[in-house]
């Protein structure tokens, strides 16, 4: 979307002038809803770390481990790790990562939005600047 919008016709500058506060509405409410999205997502990882908490501390219930479709024993057979080694085990679950990635990519998009919606607010100066560099090459 960003590669038209982001064009400027040097033929109808009016026009394009008068649409910048559509554009610029357009990437506001991209920009809010991916927020609102971001804060799900830190919502939900919140809620799947205390999760992966009881599962790997063992204070899940088999029940709820089957559930969530998860295995009876985070550890495939082996004792339980230290206290300071399961963040080893968090960092490589999948549904940690999975949700790490989804939460990263929103990130992305947050920042580009970010970046398209500070050039929406100098893109009056670049009008202004065609249409002096017009005058000056037609002689006023």
């Amino acid at each position: 979307m960003w590669e038209s919008d982001s064009s400027i016709n040097l033929s109808v500058l009016d026009e394009d002038s008068r649409k910048f506060a559509n554009i610029h509405a357009k990437y506001l409410a991209l920009l809010s809803n991916s927020r609102v999205s971001l804060k799900n997502l830190e919502m939900q990882y919140a809620e799947l770390r205390r999760d992966k908490w009881l599962y790997y501390n063992g204070k899940m219930t088999q029940a709820e481990m089957l559930a969530r479709n998860w295995k009876y024993d985070p550890f495939n057979g082996m004792s339980k790790p230290l206290k300071g080694d399961l963040d080893l085990f968090y960092n490589a679950d999948y549904d940690i990562q999975k949700l790490q990635s989804k939460m990263e990519y929103v990130k992305i998009l947050n920042q580009a939005l970010e970046e398209i919606l500070d050039t929406l607010r100098w893109r009056h100066n670049a009008i202004k600047n065609i249409i002096d560099f017009n005058k000056f090459t037609a002689g006023n």
